[in-house]
């Protein structure tokens, strides 16, 4: 988390499908708080600046919904106060 998070309890994390938001949670909804997740972590493996603890999905994902991503789709993520990632989904080649 970088050091301007001081508490990262109360993030928000959106997930836009073709523009549609598809998730829409904060931190503080979350079952373990950001906090012991990185303590647990910690234990078995090194954690250093950069690395990324990934910590699941919240309500809303493709199966919930009972659609899964397609070849052109456009999927945004973002978390409060580190921006956006936008990626383009393509088909496998055979």
């Amino acid at each position: 988390m970088p050091a301007e998070f001081v508490d990262p309890s109360g993030l928000q994390v959106t997930l836009r499908l073709n523009g549609d938001v598809m998730q829409d949670e904060s931190t503080a909804d979350m079952i373990f708080d950001v906090a012991r997740l990185v303590a647990y972590a910690s234990r078995t493996a090194r954690l250093l600046p950069g690395d990324l603890v990934l910590t699941g999905s919240p309500a809303g994902n493709g199966m919930h919904r009972g659609r899964l991503l397609r070849p052109g789709n456009v999927m945004e993520g973002a978390v409060t106060g580190l921006g956006a990632q936008r990626n383009r989904c393509v088909a496998e080649e055979a």
